[in-house]
């Protein structure tokens, strides 16, 4: 199992975030990450909204972790695909990948919100096909390819992308937010999947996951080919009420904030994410705080990171058991930042009890439970 960390965070918190500092908890926790082998950084595309509102361009962000970083592999996680020239995703990639010296990867996401289809109103609508037609565009290009495009004259051109990327193949996911047929359609075409468990328990997770194996396959490719990475909400300590204490009130926040950004989505005519239609409607302040309470405690038994390396080393093992690759540790959800960086050394902690050694653990929890039926 590989731990990378992950960047989603609200932008309207911290007195520090108004002098000037959004971006410090982002620059030292990647590089404790960087120095301590943690796999990769991932970082969001999000736009116009607090919920994420620090990240409205990963190629930037990243290349800005190009400079202070030797190691971690820098991902777009997700990059809205649809709100872009292909073209020019190639081109600010190929620069970041030089950048970083070969360490560029992309999870392409198809987007929900309507609001951010300012950018090509038209896409909306058939934003999934389009967002495929793109990954072929952008890996054809990054190849050293060339399409053909119209300029002003109204004449074809011949483009090709400079700089040439240091990376001869460019490392593709896609995002899902639990529709089997991304991981399906993730699996036809060769790419990786990003996945979470908001509205997914890991039974479900474990079935799709055999399904986008099955894709691979089928499309004449290893089942081992292909990664599947999770995101989980992250905060670790040396003390699990302590850390269930600390996470509580931002946590509900973040959710809070969630939920208001999916409430203008709607407003705006669109979809809520995983692409669900749902009527507009306002949530009574009692129904919020309910939501909030259940949703928090689904997360912290089920669903996240939360607690000591200790306790949580069982449930990284059923994740290794089901099919998960990687885990995608988004740290960033309103603990005070201090905090956050504390709690990235018992991070590393878990981290290392599954650098090189998953499989070995892995069959000895099986063992363990095979054992304890035997008992019953």
């Amino acid at each position: 199992m590989e731990f990378g960390i992950m960047f989603f965070s609200s932008a309207a918190s911290g007195a520090d975030r108004a002098q000037g500092g959004k971006y410090r908890l982002l620059l030292d926790a990647v590089r404790f990450a960087d120095r301590r082998g943690f796999r990769c950084v991932w970082t969001p595309e999000r736009h116009f909204h607090p919920f994420g509102g620090l990240y409205p361009n990963p190629s930037v962000v990243s290349a800005g972790l190009a400079t202070i970083t030797e190691r971690l592999e820098l991902r777009a996680g997700s990059l809205i695909s649809p709100l872009h020239s292909a073209v020019r995703i190639a081109e600010e990639w190929a620069v970041v990948d030089n950048l970083s010296g070969g360490r560029v990867a992309l999870s392409f996401g198809a987007g929900w919100n309507v609001d951010d289809f300012i950018f090509f109103p038209e896409r909306y609508a058939e934003r999934q096909a389009f967002m495929y037609r793109q990954i072929e565009t952008v890996r054809h290009l990054w190849r050293g390819g060339t399409v053909r495009e119209r300029n002003s004259a109204g004449r074809e051109v011949e483009i090709r992308v400079y700089p040439s990327p240091v990376r001869p193949e460019l490392p593709v996911w896609v995002t899902s937010s639990g529709n089997v047929d991304t991981f399906v359609s993730a699996g036809r075409i060769g790419a990786n999947v990003l996945t979470h468990l908001i509205g997914q328990d890991l039974t479900a997770l474990a079935g799709k996951i055999e399904r986008y194996r099955a894709a691979l396959e089928a499309g004449g490719r290893s089942r081992r080919d292909g990664k599947v990475t999770l995101m989980l909400h992250t905060f670790l300590g040396g003390d699990a009420e302590r850390v269930r204490a600390t996470v509580r009130a931002p946590f509900r926040e973040y959710l809070r904030s969630a939920v208001s950004l999916e409430e203008k989505s709607v407003i705006g005519g669109g979809v809520i994410s995983g692409g669900h239609k749902v009527e507009s409607h306002r949530i009574s302040e009692r129904v919020m705080e309910d939501l909030l309470d259940a949703t928090f405690e689904r997360y912290v038994r089920t669903g996240a990171l939360m607690g000591t390396p200790a306790q949580l080393e069982p449930f990284v093992l059923r994740l290794a058991e089901i099919g998960v690759d990687e885990i995608a540790c988004l740290i960033d959800f309103g603990v005070d930042e201090d905090r956050v960086l504390a709690a990235l050394e018992p991070l590393d902690d878990l981290r290392a009890r599954f650098s090189g050694e998953t499989e070995a653990a892995l069959t000895e929890y099986a063992l363990a439970g095979f054992l304890e039926d035997l008992e019953e």
